[in-house]
Formats: structure tokens, C-alpha cells, sequence
């Protein structure tokens, strides 16, 4: 029998979320083995897999970034390349990227709990084109920092006629190197993130662009720069600049949130007087900018310095509201008869939510199936032993959340240490209320709910989207729980107390 490699802890992913698990680890725990297992050729997630004009975040990177690592540009609103110039610098200074395994696709892994550790299938390629092999690698721990949306596959509904479309149609997650737009008429369609960071950036360049929406979205200007933030690490330098800009834009967004779910009627009210403010006289800002959802039942959408409305308002793009018919020779028929000509159609219309990167997990010879799981902390999930899953917010900065629970993780690991435990797994009580994991109206997080773990209405099993909540559970909070099942050495069975939902 060939001995496979063994490692404490095995990261998948070597995205923002992953690459922090990494940090966190070897800080609190040099001692550990760990990898990093990333399936693509390079670092980065999101960051490097879409390439469209224009790419940025749409928070701020006081925020976005690592509690750890101050973020030293003078653009507090990033694009691509500086947040994975910020990520490179991360691995390199750390010496991450020595843990880093490129090109290792992980399949599935399989819980032995007689060995107390998991076995993990992985198709390895040495790059592009190469011809793949399984190996295996075995690991006490798992961490999924892997992101929440397929990566091979953005979402793009059916449009009626799409084949008789005579150009080019293409979405974003998979732009093409050698698009040319230039003088070209563009209709993007959507009107979340990634449309209304497409628009501006393809106008000007194109002859015109249109963007398409069956329903408005909640848009706001924010500045690009944040002057306090340029001005405190002036003052106070790098470190103790960040950590106050980090501190100041954390009470921010939840101030914001908080005022906008308690008085929507009024944040409504704030956020169209700020539009119109912003556009033209005249402008229709009912028909296209007011939302028949509440302000932050989806994500409000950031456009720096107002970008979007510069652009409407200069007239190299416009925004339609309307449904499609059906898709033309040259362009769009809709619903009200109107058509839109075009040269090139972008689908900007959402991702696909894929939690693990659909790898299969099974636990003793069991397939988990993670519909009848249940989110223990927001990191690990109901009957699965020694697993962390890192999901971030979706109404504040992603790695808010992110920082909190690899502290947590670190600080599990510790107790399992001074305890001699060698496994732990939530229980969930079969009889305990759920709800779907989310609540989160956006249709690409209705559209997989399904397929989603489930939340608990109280305690350890809500699905925290407040940053302070979190503080006080996962940084200050015990980590002993009734909940949580440890176990020294191996054992015949966790039947009796493995937990789920029916």
C-alpha cells in the first residue's frame, strides 16, 4: 500500500479568502503543516478569473482588505490589478506562496473517522493543456476558502432567438483577450455590479452603450478616494492610518445598512435625491433607479465618483428598462416593441452559486448532502468533522467576516490541542427550526437556496451578517459549546451524535 501525504490542515483555494486561512495559521500555529490547493495557474480567485473593462470592488479596501496587512493605495475603491497586486504581496512577504499548489482540482474528499482524518481526491495537471492525474493527500482539517460561485460557468438565461443574433454575445466571467468594441454599439445586460461597472468603462470607446435592465437596482456615488483615509495615514502612518480608516468605515457600512432595513422609506427617499442629483434635468429616475425592493434586500451598488451617471449623462450610454421579446439579426426586439440595435451583447447576468467548488464530501461512507445541513457559526457545518467553509458578508466587505472566522478556526485548534481532541463536529438538533441560509433577495442566491445549507433562528446557528455580532461570538466568545461534539482519538461510530436536518 502506497503511504499518501499527510497534513494537518489543507486550505482549497488561493483566493482572498483562502490566502488569510493561510496567514492566520502560520501565525497562530507555525508548527502546522498546511498547502494551499488551487485549481487554476495562478492566485488571486475573482480577482484573476474576470478580465472585463473596467474591474473593480465595490467596497472599500480598508474593508476589503486583511486586518493584517494595511492597504497603502491612495484608491480606496481598487480595480483588479491593485487588489492582486495587494494579494501577491501578501504571499510573497508571508511565505505563502511556497504553500501554494497550482493546477490541483480537488474532487471530493471522504472522513474517515477510525483515522480521525480526511482523504482527499485531487486531479493534478502540471498546466494548461497537460493531461490530468489523480493523486491523493489525507488532512486532519479541511478549509473551503474556495468562493460560493462556479468558475467554469457564469449564469446566462435562455433569450428567445439568441442563435439568429448575427454578433458577438459574451459574458463577463469569460471576456475575450481580443474583444474589440471600439466604435461598436454594446448593450449590457443587467444592472447589478458588473453592469454598472461595464457601462463606464466601455463608454467612450464604444459608439454607444445601452444598458438593459427588467428592473432597476439601488445605485449610489461613492468617492473613489477616501480623504479621511489619506489623510490619517499621513498623520498617523501606515499601520495606525489603516486601523482607524478600517475601524471609521466598519461602523459606517453597518450604520448605513442598520438605517436603510429600519427606514427604508426614507433611505429610498435619500438615495433618489442623491441620483437625481447626479443626472440630468428631467431625467426619469423612477422608471430607471427606483427599485420595487427595499434599500439592501440586495446589494446596493457602489459606481466611485459617480462614473455611471457621468457617462448618462454625457450621452455615450443610456439605460432601458424594459423585458426582452426575443433577440434579432442585429440586435433586440422588447416586449414594448422598441428595438435595440447592436454589434455586441454582454450578459452581464449573474453568477452560478457553487459552494466547494463542487467537490462531494462524504463522512464515514456517507454522502453529505448540504441541503440537510445546517451553518454552525456561518464556518462550519452540522455533522461534518474537522471542516471549516469560509463565507463572507454579503452586506458589508467580504473579508470582514472572513478575518473573524479564521481567528475562531485558529483559536479551535488551539483548544483542541491543550485538550487532546483529535476531531470536533456541530450537532444540530433534528428537531430544531431552519431557514434557508441567505436572506438575500438577489436572484442568484434565490435561484441556489435549494442547495444550500441551513441557518438556525438563534444562537450559534444564525447566519451572522453583523459585524459586531461576529466580534463578540468569534474573536471574544468561548469556543467550548453545547453544540460542538470533540473527541479524543478514534472512534466506531458518531451516528448518535452526528446532527442534521430532515
Amino acid at each position: 500500500m502506497i503511504e499518501i501525504e499527510h497534513l494537518d490542515v489543507l486550505i482549497i483555494g488561493a483566493g482572498i479568502s483562502g490566502i488569510g486561512a493561510a496567514y492566520y495559521l502560520q501565525r497562530e500555529h507555525p508548527g502546522r503543516s498546511y498547502a494551499i490547493l488551487e485549481a487554476r495557474g495562478t492566485i488571486g480567485g475573482t480577482w484573476d478569473l474576470f478580465r472585463y473593462p473596467g474591474i473593480r470592488s465595490d467596497s472599500d479596501l480598508h474593508t476589503f482588505g486583511y486586518a493584517f496587512k494595511p492597504w497603502r493605495d491612495e484608491y480606496a475603491i481598487a480595480t483588479a490589478d491593485k487588489i492582486l497586486a495587494y494579494l501577491r504581496e501578501t504571499v510573497s512577504e508571508d511565505g505563502i506562496d511556497d504553500r501554494i499548489r497550482f493546477h490541483h482540482k480537488v474532487l471530493g474528499a471522504a472522513w474517515d473517522t477510525a483515522q480521525a482524518r480526511w482523504t482527499v481526491d485531487i486531479e493534478r495537471t502540471e498546466g494548461e493543456g497537460a493531461d490530468p492525474e489523480l493523486v491523493q493527500v489525507s488532512a486532519s482539517w479541511l478549509f473551503c476558502g474556495g468562493g460560493y460561485y462556479r468558475y467554469d460557468h457564469g449564469y446566462t438565461p435562455h433569450f428567445e432567438g439568441q442563435e439568429r443574433f448575427t454578433g458577438q454575445i459574451v459574458h463577463p466571467q469569460h471576456w475575450p483577450e481580443d474583444l474589440d468594441y471600439a466604435g461598436k454599439k454594446v448593450v449590457v445586460i443587467g444592472s447589478g455590479a458588473t453592469a454598472v461597472t461595464l457601462v463606464p468603462s466601455l463608454a467612450g470607446t464604444a459608439a454607444h452603450v445601452t444598458m438593459l435592465q427588467r428592473s432597476p437596482t439601488y445605485v449610489m456615488p461613492v468617492p473613489a478616494k477616501d480623504k479621511f483615509a489619506n489623510t490619517a495615514k499621513r498623520l498617523l502612518g501606515d499601520e495606525r492610518g489603516y486601523a482607524l480608516t478600517r475601524r471609521k468605515n466598519i461602523l459606517k457600512q453597518r450604520g448605513v445598512y442598520t438605517f436603510c432595513q429600519t427606514f427604508p422609506k426614507a433611505a429610498r427617499a435619500v438615495i433618489r435625491w442623491v441620483n437625481a442629483a447626479k443626472l440630468p434635468a428631467g431625467y426619469p429616475v423612477d422608471e430607471h433607479f427606483s427599485p420595487r425592493y427595499n434599500p439592501w434586500d440586495q446589494r446596493l451598488c457602489a459606481v466611485p465618483d459617480g462614473d455611471l451617471f457621468a457617462v448618462l449623462g454625457a450621452g455615450s450610454a443610456s439605460v432601458v428598462t424594459d423585458r426582452i421579446a426575443t433577440f434579432t439579426e442585429t440586435g433586440i426586439l422588447l416586449a414594448s416593441g422598441h428595438e435595440l440595435d447592436a454589434d455586441i451583447i454582454v450578459t452581464a447576468t449573474g453568477l452560478n452559486i457553487q459552494l466547494l467548488g463542487g467537490m462531494t464530501l462524504t463522512v464515514d461512507g456517507e454522502p453529505i448532502d448540504l441541503s440537510k445541513t445546517v451553518a454552525y457559526k456561518g464556518m462550519m457545518l452540522s455533522g461534518v468533522p474537522n471542516f471549516v467553509l469560509a463565507f463572507g458578508y454579503t452586506n458589508s466587505s467580504w473579508t470582514l467576516k472572513i478575518d473573524l472566522l479564521c481567528e475562531h478556526f485558529c483559536r479551535l485548534l488551539s483548544h483542541m490541542d491543550s485538550h487532546g481532541y483529535d476531531m470536533v463536529w456541530p450537532v444540530a438538533d433534528p428537531e430544531m427550526e431552519t431557514l434557508p441560509l441567505l436572506d438575500f433577495s438577489a436572484g442568484y442566491v434565490q435561484r441556489a437556496l435549494d442547495e444550500l445549507p441551513r441557518r438556525g433562528v438563534d444562537g450559534p446557528w444564525v447566519m451572522s451578517m453583523n459585524y459586531f455580532h461576529d466580534v463578540a461570538m468569534l474573536r471574544n466568545g468561548p469556543v467550548v459549546d453545547p453544540n460542538l461534539a470533540f473527541e479524543k482519538g478514534a472512534t466506531k461510530t458518531r451516528s448518535e451524535t452526528a446532527g442534521g436536518v430532515n
